[in-house]
């Protein structure tokens, strides 16, 4: 706990190392804060915040900059959230409205990195589960194909290889048992179904129905939901990360990897309204310089997905927090049924 000078000085020290990116003196503060103390003053609670973790000194001048605990607690109740300029909004709006979902996603994607000039990133919404119909087709004497079409009309095919040859006659009776009793429901639970079902099925189908669950299910386990990045690139003018190809390399490897940007992204869908990981302070993030602000979306009221802006830990949260919180809005409302 610190008192309200303190608070004061440390907002002020925070909201300077932001726009200016140079370590900040008592000189400085004493100019820039509302407070009217001595810079002999300043020096001295700089030194208990400094004492408390909360800024450092990166040389032996006297200026300080923010840790990642000092930024967490700005964030967290120092900060003043600047509401959206109307030109934004509008951009924003147009650009975010019901359309097809995948341009909904890229539009989202490009305009939280135009208006952040960082990156922008979200997940694609979860494929359905459940399947709306199945066909086997016969390839050759144990091969058969299975074909999966979802609620939304997607295809999927898996090839089985089969203990026995069937005839199509066989397959086809096969699928349209399959689709009558389990059409809209997950493998998982088809495959629950089925193991009640298997006395009134004869052994040679039910091997062939087994066969086709374990593949479907297999394939849900396994899948992984898209990720799109728009203008990591912009991350090499930001002179925070520039300056150490280390950094570079940790950043653009989660890129490229994505397994590390998905955990984080979907540990966002727990929680509600916008989430703010700092590194340093975050196991989630790779590296200490960088920052990310996300937002879970949803569609129908189920969130589905997530987007934000990554960055470095020196951005104006003030202005960003919004147009994340908007656009996560704004995609919900794009991608759900207007009713």
């Amino acid at each position: 706990m610190i008192d309200e000078r303190a608070r004061s000085i440390l907002k002020t020290l925070v909201e300077r190392y932001i726009a200016e990116g140079n370590p900040v003196g008592s000189r400085a503060l004493s100019r820039w804060s509302s407070l009217d103390l001595s810079p002999a003053t300043i020096r001295n609670v700089m030194a208990d915040l400094e004492e408390l973790r909360l800024v450092t000194s990166p040389h032996t001048s006297a200026g300080r900059v923010p840790t990642p605990l000092g930024y967490r607690m700005f964030v967290d109740s120092l900060l003043t959230v600047k509401p959206l300029t109307q030109d934004i909004q509008a951009v924003l709006s147009q650009h975010i409205k019901q359309d097809d979902p995948n341009k909904v996603v890229s539009n989202a994607a490009d305009l939280l990195s135009s208006l952040s000039s960082f990156a922008g990133v979200i997940t694609a919404p979860k494929k359905s589960a459940s399947f709306r119909q199945i066909e086997f087709l016969s390839l050759s004497d144990r091969k058969v194909l299975l074909i999966i079409v979802t609620p939304d009309g997607d295809v999927q095919n898996r090839i089985l290889i089969t203990e026995k040859k069937y005839a199509q006659s066989e397959l086809t009776s096969a699928a349209n048992y399959f689709n009558q009793h389990f059409s809209g429901l997950s493998f998982r639970e088809a495959r629950q179904r089925l193991a009640d079902e298997l006395g009134r099925i004869s052994q040679d189908i039910s091997q062939l129905m087994q066969a086709a669950v374990n593949a479907g299910t297999e394939s849900e386990k396994n899948a992984v939901d898209g990720v799109l990045v728009s203008g990591e690139s912009r991350l090499l003018e930001v002179n925070d990360l520039f300056a150490d190809m280390d950094r570079l390399k940790r950043m653009f490897g989660m890129f490229e990897q994505r397994t590390e940007l998905l955990r984080l992204l979907e540990s966002s869908n727990r929680a509600q309204g916008v989430q703010i990981f700092i590194g340093g302070e975050s196991s989630l993030v790779p590296m200490e310089e960088m920052s990310v602000i996300s937002a879970p979306y949803d569609i129908n009221g189920e969130v589905v997905g997530t987007l934000g802006v990554i960055g470095p830990t020196r951005m104006a949260y003030e202005r960003l927090i919004p147009i994340v919180d908007i656009t996560a809005k704004l995609v919900s409302s794009a991608l759900s049924d207007p009713q």
